[in-house]
């Protein structure tokens, strides 16, 4: 979201500032939960939910997830081949995608959180 300053009025306890938000499409985050158009590689980790649930990337990418909640978490591919062990909020964790396919995902600490990569 972009913010903008509309007007600044000035009061006996300083200046009032009044802004208004727009929306951005730039940054992904705030829209909807499927990244289905390979535009992102990074995930977000947040309010217990992977963001994008949904990944898609070309062979050779490295996804980043990120771990934007209050709470630890895990990034446990479903078929063992990659784990990041328990990331702390702000902790970052990164893998690449060598050969195409569907790759599911979860997290260890919450199994309720579910995503996919899908590589082609």
């Amino acid at each position: 979201m972009k913010r903008q300053v509309l007007k600044g009025l000035k009061t006996g306890l300083g200046i009032l500032l009044i802004t208004a938000c727009s929306k951005s499409g730039s940054s992904g985050y705030g829209s909807n939960n499927n990244n289905t158009t390979g535009n992102s590689n990074i995930v977000s980790i947040a309010n217990m939910a992977f963001a994008a649930s949904s990944t898609s990337v070309n062979k050779g990418t490295t996804v980043t997830w990120k771990n934007n909640d209050n709470m630890a978490h895990t990034i446990t591919a479903d078929d063992n081949s990659f784990d990041s062990g328990n990331l702390t909020p702000g902790q970052t964790f990164s893998h690449t995608f060598g050969a195409t396919g569907t790759v599911s995902y979860h997290c260890q600490i919450h199994p309720g959180m579910k995503g996919n990569v899908v590589v082609k």
